[in-house]
């Protein structure tokens, strides 16, 4: 999309061109790609009514495109399974988990996912649930507060936040790897078509009587997606530019919210630890390089200006 031709305080022919033509083709092609989704509705709809509402919801919603784009290309890695491009690694992570983190119980060598998964309470199924109903909350909700108060951080936490993902799908694309739950559920037996699955979250659905998370898993894009832990990522990027921006006791809530996602992660069954320190890491990967680009590369950093003077 045209930033140029959508991010003026004032509406004109040129940017109601541009974005009438941009959301009919998202609509368009995602349709031919994925299928049509009701959810590509609420996104152009959503777009659209921001934009068109006012002067500060259009800065707000062109900011906010840089999150749209990821959230796009997640949604159409649905055509593109990366079982379809490299062996699918199930056997060897679970046993590779099991060397590293095994726990003896009752005479077996366990994975932590197993472990917990028979020694689990309903504390902790809900404690989790709710850890793990932060991982786009938190992050968004952050990204909200920095484009209110600090504008250039808002870019380049989201831009940060935007790497981090991309070098997860490469190792997603290069390595598939199966979660825990796949082991519970169906072996070492490679089946190209399960669908996603709650596993441990499906416990803190039927305490509350509700399908939060059935209704979220549904909608994966790929089961074979565990390494690295991107849930675990997230919070990471949440905390480091928290720390940057000297946030206070903000950050206490970021690095509670951290451990837990970490915790709940391997509590629910949908990450062994591995995953989760291979999520860590691609992070740290993703900041530094972000960092370095933006130190070293002129353009970029000519980029960011421009954007940021976009939606002032």
């Amino acid at each position: 999309m045209d930033v140029d031709a959508v991010s003026s305080n004032t509406v004109t022919v040129r940017s109601v061109t541009v974005v009438s033509i941009a959301s009919f083709a998202y609509l368009l092609f995602s349709a031919f790609l994925v299928g049509f989704k009701s959810d590509q509705v609420v996104l152009v709809v959503l777009f659209n009514l921001l934009f068109y509402a006012s002067a500060i919801t259009r800065k707000f919603i062109t900011g906010f495109s840089i999150f749209v784009v990821y959230w796009i290309i997640y949604d159409y890695m649905k055509a593109f399974p990366n079982y379809e491009y490299a062996t699918v690694h199930i056997a060897d992570i679970y046993n590779f988990e099991k060397h590293l983190f095994g726990v003896h119980f009752q005479g077996k060598l366990l994975t932590p996912n197993e472990y917990f998964r028979l020694n689990g309470t309903t504390f902790l199924d809900i404690l989790t649930g709710i850890f793990y109903l932060c991982w786009i909350p938190v992050p968004m909700g952050f990204a909200v507060y920095l484009f209110f108060t600090r504008r250039r951080q808002f870019l380049l936490f989201l831009l940060t936040f935007v790497l981090v993902n991309f070098i997860g799908f490469i190792v997603y694309y290069t390595f598939p790897a199966a979660p825990p739950w796949y082991v519970q559920y169906h072996g070492f037996a490679f089946h190209q078509l399960t669908a996603g699955n709650t596993a441990g979250l499906a416990k803190f659905d039927a305490y509350f009587n509700v399908s939060i998370f059935k209704s979220i898993y549904s909608k994966g894009s790929n089961v074979f997606a565990a390494m690295p832990s991107l849930h675990s990522s997230y919070p990471v990027i949440v905390l480091y530019y928290g720390l940057r921006n000297k946030l206070g006791k903000g950050n206490i809530f970021f690095g509670i919210v951290m451990a837990g996602i970490w915790f709940s992660a391997v509590y629910l069954s949908h990450h062994y630890i591995v995953d989760v320190l291979a999520g860590i890491l691609c992070a740290a990967i993703g900041i530094t390089l972000f960092n370095i680009t933006l130190s070293k590369v002129a353009p970029f950093r000519r980029f960011i200006d421009n954007y940021e003077n976009l939606i002032k």
